[in-house]
């Protein structure tokens, strides 16, 4: 992939990919932040959201191995000052800070409800051992 702007044209109509991809391209290459100044400005308030959102996977993605780069994209989306690249900022970390924020508060995740099969299908049916041995034809 060789610029974001080339991103938003293949995948204009699909924010799930167009959110991930350039995440993605962010995360490995910091430097690209100017072109995505870029293509916020030439994007729909739509896919500006989107933006905002790849932009806070990458940081997610580059807090632990790059953390220079993480703060890179923390200011730049502080600096931009558009309000649908901030909102889909702030709902992307939402969405994968949720368990972490209930632990700070003293709140632990409900964990999932165990059932005494080996599985459990839809609408609780309990499905069939996987690694049971087929009876044979006699």
């Amino acid at each position: 992939m060789k610029s974001p702007s080339s991103l938003l044209e293949r995948m204009r109509n699909d924010k799930e990919k167009l959110r991930f991809r350039l995440a993605t391209l962010i995360a490995t290459n910091p430097s690209l932040l100017p072109s995505v100044q870029t293509l916020i400005s030439a994007s729909a308030s739509s896919d500006r959201s989107a933006i905002g959102a790849a932009l806070r996977i990458a940081e997610g993605r580059c807090n632990s191995t790059k953390p220079d780069a993480a703060r890179k994209i923390r200011d730049f989306v502080q600096r931009i000052g558009d309000l649908n690249v901030q909102a889909g900022y702030s709902a992307a970390g939402e969405d994968n800070s949720g368990a972490q924020l209930a632990r700070t508060q003293g709140k632990t995740p409900a964990p999932p409800p165990r059932g005494g099969a080996l599985l459990d299908g839809e609408w609780k049916t309990k499905l069939a051992n996987p690694f049971k041995p087929l009876p044979l034809p006699n």
